[in-house]
């Protein structure tokens, strides 16, 4: 099942025991109507009334003579507390208490059992009480009226010491609201009393209201304030240290002033909807405590998991429907969706809290054919995963084992820029209109069943009056989407330019300062040293990456680096220098981590032993699989522009070297999939001895390779070609400056071994050219190559041609 429901609270496994002894207690020492089986008898009246903010459940039951009973469930402790009981035979419509539970707020009706007498004030159908419960004491009547009240204590954010003053609010029927603020004092040691419970000062919260919902974990209130041509809705936010503030108000498109008066999480009221429960299933709502994700689950008819965070791809939500035990979780009696990702089934008594359930959402994501729906549980699972070590290792391996089972994206470049985006998410705000979340740019194929309108809106003239916390984040929301372009999302292509003119100022030998590029260098040592950080503590890793400079592979880690930051520095204001580098430098080795750990998952799968670096050995099937992962990693990096680890290419080379054949291998090499190293080369040529097949692989990589690399390769041949190769590139430098001089037409014969005229001019003319000034800066690092080398060369060579 997608949700895991876990059973936080269950009145006839948590109460009902205590009650039951409880009374065992009372009939063994005497007490008149105390027998166990008194409560058995009247169990259909045990309910719950109220989940506070601290979890504490409130909740009533009758005993045999109608007498109400409130008692508290304490969420830590797991202990029970009788709080007090009513002697009347009324029916509760609401009950709260407050965090010190000295102050107990209850509302209640007449019992709707005929025969009753009316146990109310005359003329009054709804009774509020306070009551003073440390210890019972003093009961003050805060409202005697003819319509229905709804009480709720307020839990501000304070410490643990308790406070000098409560607030309470009451919910009328009557369509207003209002706010007591309660003091209290200690006498007589631990009594506490209500201080001038006679006038109790109070406040009007808001009145003429439709519709109110409270919500419990911020402690604010939402209301709508029906106007002639259009409603308005309003936010207040409660705080500690005040007594509320207004935080916004939005005009509505729709008018409601006609419609019925609703009241959403005010408690489980049971009169409130003991007549209206539904008789068929109730649609439940709920919210992680991210805010990333709304669950939307009707029982035995769908489960929807919506990606509130970007709904902007529909692919990133995820659509379940039919009647089978995927959608079928919850009970299908009636249903009450509480504050977050609380559920109270009536029935039952049960309280449920919903997760989701990470073991359904893997065996999901191995077993589900449909794109759309590999895509929405893999982000999912990496928002939301309570274990993100774990997962990116399960999700590594459905990856390994499922590399070309998704046609509309690509599973390695989906995972890790989510992966790597969610890493450090949490670390500030706007995170994610400023970081790429998904490789998946657009999304256009149709999901059945699922119909997606997109339409501009005029966004409402909001009245901000305060900015703090979830405020401020829809405030940042609604000015992204008035006035920001897809342009803020950091993108690799600047990084793509600057390193390609890098590259090709390498080969030139014109670089600009030195100063710039150790900078750069310097960014992906400390990428390498955070992600080397990290790994300590975690199994050694096999594969042999960060064995070798791979410059240029720093350089792009470097680069990636710098125009992060300075992407990040322009968007982020208010955030710390210190913190975006660091956040930088989370995300870079974060990014290269997680190529990491996809290598070295293969290469633990298939067992491969560090003798896979040898050249003079067969390829295996285990190599054979650990290429082609490396070749869809290569594709996967290279249309977004990552860098690889240092050392990727070598390792790359070396398995294309062992799997493909000849033809194959230089394909790859020419269309740029397989990159020729240094360090990759050099064991070439060290392996391989001058077979004819050898010869034949060791020119094809000598004659790709870069000049620069080209010169130190050839030097490690012993081979006439390698010879060749070299004298051509030392006659090229002697040569590129030469001016002609006047020179005498009579070549000494007698200091040449043979008697050819063009090499004999050609090699006295070297000669000539190595003995003056002009070569000088030709010979820097070039020992034992001389126009006597070259003419050996050349003579070698033509003796190759002629087949002498």
């Amino acid at each position: 099942m997608a949700l895991r429901l876990v059973a936080n609270f269950d009145l006839r496994k948590d109460v009902l025991p205590w009650l039951q002894a409880q009374r065992a207690a009372s009939a063994g020492a005497g007490v008149p109507d105390g027998g166990a089986d008194v409560l058995e008898n009247n169990y259909e009246s045990l309910h719950v009334l109220n989940v506070e903010r601290n979890g504490n459940i409130i909740y009533t039951y009758k005993d045999n003579k109608g007498n109400v009973f409130f008692g508290l469930y304490d969420c830590q402790t797991k202990q029970n507390e009788h709080l007090y009981t009513f002697e009347k035979d009324l029916q509760v419509v609401s009950c709260s208490v407050n965090s010190e539970r000295t102050l107990l707020a209850a509302s209640l009706v007449q019992s709707t059992k005929e025969g009753r007498k009316n146990e109310l004030q005359p003329g009054s159908k709804c009774l509020t009480l306070l009551v003073e419960i440390h210890p019972v004491n003093n009961v003050k009547v805060l409202k005697a009226v003819d319509s229905c009240v709804w009480v709720q204590f307020l839990y501000p954010h304070v410490d643990s010491h308790p406070l000098p003053e409560s607030h309470l609010l009451l919910i009328s029927e009557e369509k207003y609201i209002e706010q007591f603020h309660i003091q209290v004092i200690q006498e007589d040691g631990n009594r506490v009393v209500i201080k001038n419970s006679d006038h109790l000062p109070r406040e009007r919260v808001a009145e003429d209201f439709v519709w109110a919902q409270w919500d419990m974990s911020e402690q604010r209130l939402y209301y709508i304030d029906p106007k002639k041509s259009r409603s308005i809705l309003k936010c207040i936010q409660f705080c500690a240290d005040e007594n509320f503030n207004l935080m916004f108000e939005a005009p509505l498109d729709v008018s409601l002033s006609n419609s019925g008066f609703k009241l959403v999480n005010f408690g489980c009221g049971f009169l409130q909807d003991q007549e209206k429960l539904p008789k068929y299933p109730t649609l439940c709502v709920f919210t992680n405590r991210t805010d990333y994700y709304v669950a939307v689950y009707l029982p035995g008819h769908f489960f929807h998991l919506l990606n509130i965070q970007h709904p902007d791809l529909i692919c990133h939500s995820l659509f379940l429907t039919g009647n089978s035990e995927v959608i079928d979780m919850l009970p299908h009696s009636p249903l009450q969706s509480l504050s977050g990702s609380l559920v109270l089934d009536w029935c039952s008594g049960k309280l449920y809290r919903a997760f989701l359930n990470q073991s359904y959402l893997l065996e999901f994501l191995w077993s589900t054919r449909l794109d759309w729906e590999k895509m929405a549980v893999l982000h999912c699972m990496l928002a939301c995963g309570r274990d993100p070590e774990f997962l990116e290792a399960k999700i590594i391996q459905w990856i390994s084992e499922n590399i070309s089972a998704c046609y509309l994206f690509d599973p390695i470049q989906e995972f890790i820029i989510a992966s790597s985006y969610w890493s450090i998410y949490p670390e500030t705000s706007n995170m994610d209109k400023l970081l790429p979340y998904s490789s998946v740019l657009t999304w256009n194929t149709e999901i059945p069943g699922i119909t997606l309108v997109t339409e501009e809106i005029t966004l409402p003239l909001m009245k901000v009056h305060s900015f703090k916390n979830y405020w401020e984040k829809l405030n940042a929301n609604l000015e992204y989407v008035k006035y920001s372009k897809p342009h803020l999302y950091y993108k690799n292509s600047v990084v793509r330019r600057e390193w390609h003119s890098l590259i090709s100022e390498e080969k030139t030998g014109k670089r600009r300062s030195k100063v710039y590029v150790r900078n750069i260098l310097d960014n992906a040592v400390k990428v390498i040293s955070n992600l080397e950080a990290k790994t300590l503590v975690s199994e050694p890793r096999l594969a042999p990456l960060f064995q070798e400079e791979d410059n240029h592979q720093r350089l792009l880690v470097g680069l990636m680096v710098s125009e992060l930051k300075d992407h990040l520095l322009r968007h982020l204001q208010g955030v710390e220098k210190k913190k975006i580098e660091q956040m930088v430098l989370d995300y870079s080795s974060k990014l290269l981590d997680l190529i990491c750990q996809i290598l070295e998952t293969s290469w633990r799968k298939h067992n491969l032993h560090p003798w896979v670096l040898h050249f003079n050995r067969r390829a295996s099937a285990a190599e054979f699989a650990v290429f082609h992962i490396m070749t869809r990693i290569l594709e996967a990096t290279s249309s977004l522009f990552l860098p690889l680890p240092p050392g990727f290419h070598t390792l790359h080379t070396i398995l294309g070297v062992h799997c493909l054949p000849l033809h194959n291998l230089l394909r790859y090499i020419d269309n740029g999939v397989l990159l020729l190293t240094e360090t990759a080369v050099t064991r070439l040529m060290e392996d391989l001895d001058n077979t004819e097949k050898n010869e034949k692989l060791k020119f094809s990589i000598v004659v790709r390779l870069p000049p620069l690399i080209g010169q130190k390769i050839c030097r490690l041949w012993d081979h006439p070609m390698s010879s060749n190769i070299i004298s051509r590139n030392h006659v090229k430098q002697l040569l590129q400056n030469y001016k002609k001089q006047p020179r005498s037409s009579v070549i000494d014969k007698s200091s040449f071994s043979v008697e050819f005229l063009p090499l004999n001019y050609f090699i006295e003319t070297l000669t000539d050219i190595e003995s003056s000034n002009q070569a000088l800066h030709a010979f820097i690092g070039h020992d034992n190559v001389d126009a006597k080398f070259v003419e050996e060369a050349a003579l070698k060579h033509t003796t190759m041609l002629l087949g002498l």
